[in-house]
């Protein structure tokens, strides 16, 4: 699965609008009080940076996966969650301000992070050793144009007009839940026979991956006493990498588009999953606190 219009213009636009959505319902004070709660900031990238790719490299093994196929799903692992995890947050009435953060704090390290996992990855897997080199500051800068300026956008407006933000989250979290199918039904449709043909030898380990590490990120934050919307978006930003990201790196970084392969299956298991959290979660009322 190689990046498509999809993956680099729709997927970004989309995600660009419901991040001001996000915005809107934000303010200063709510990313004050993620310094008051510092358990919440430190155990997200703890799982992301850590746990996240351990358990990938375990999942190769249980699964025995082939060697390059091995590779993608470490390269997968290493990514960050990404604007997607957001999204999330915000349908599922998650802590969006902790959730931009976490994803603006993992999306910077990983630029560091995953040239170093990958490069072991190639040289245990394959008996490889290839330099990888992002373009760091081409990286940060797409980081914070779909992350930080959308959010800063939809703040300002909310601090300029707090009773047109307040209209506006209901219709916000709707048209996100559209854009969040619609793109599913996307990927699907335009990867369909990629999709088929990886599913049966990627499909378990992806899903699995997914799942475990979703409900890994939910025990730890409840285990560490976070409340209901900081365990929700711990549980996701956990579970939810950057698909998009690894399908680049494989495609026009390293020009490996087999490494590709896990991104693509993993994308179908996250956006089912999140599709799941979004509907069980998102059902409650607004007043339960975040």
């Amino acid at each position: 699965m190689e990046a498509s219009i999809l993956t680099n213009v729709v997927l970004p636009a989309s995600l660009f609008i419901i991040m001001i959505g996000m915005g809107l319902s934000l303010q200063v004070e709510d990313f004050a009080r993620i310094v008051r709660y510092p358990k919440a900031v430190s155990l997200g990238p703890i799982n992301q940076l850590v746990l996240l790719p351990l358990i990938g490299l375990g999942l190769c093994y249980v699964f025995s996966l082939p060697p390059m196929l091995a590779v993608g799903m470490l390269l997968l692992a290493s990514c960050p969650g990404g604007a997607t995890s957001n999204l999330i947050s915000y349908v599922a009435k998650g802590d969006i301000a902790l959730s931009v953060t976490l994803t603006a704090i993992s999306s910077t390290i990983t630029i560091f992070t995953i040239p170093l996992w990958v490069s072991w990855g190639l040289e245990f897997f394959l008996g490889e050793s290839r330099p990888i080199e992002l373009p760091i500051l081409q990286t940060m800068g797409q980081i914070f144009g779909i992350t930080a300026l959308p959010v800063s956008i939809g703040m300002l407006v909310r601090a300029r007009n707090l009773s047109f933000a307040e209209r506006m989250e209901r219709p916000m979290r709707i048209a996100s839940t559209v854009i969040f199918v619609l793109i599913l039904a996307g990927i699907v449709v335009s990867e369909w026979q990629t999709l088929i043909d990886a599913l049966p030898i990627l499909g378990p380990s992806t899903f699995t991956l997914n799942l475990l590490t979703m409900g890994l990120g939910w025990l730890l934050a409840k285990w560490f006493g976070l409340n209901l919307a900081q365990s929700i978006t711990i549980a996701i930003e956990s579970g939810i990498q950057n698909g998009t990201l690894a399908i680049v790196i494989a495609s026009s970084i390293l020009f490996m588009p087999e490494l590709s392969l896990a991104a693509a299956i993993y994308s179908i298991a996250m956006f089912l999953s999140g599709g799941a959290l979004m509907w069980w979660f998102g059902r409650r009322p607004t007043t339960v606190s975040a």
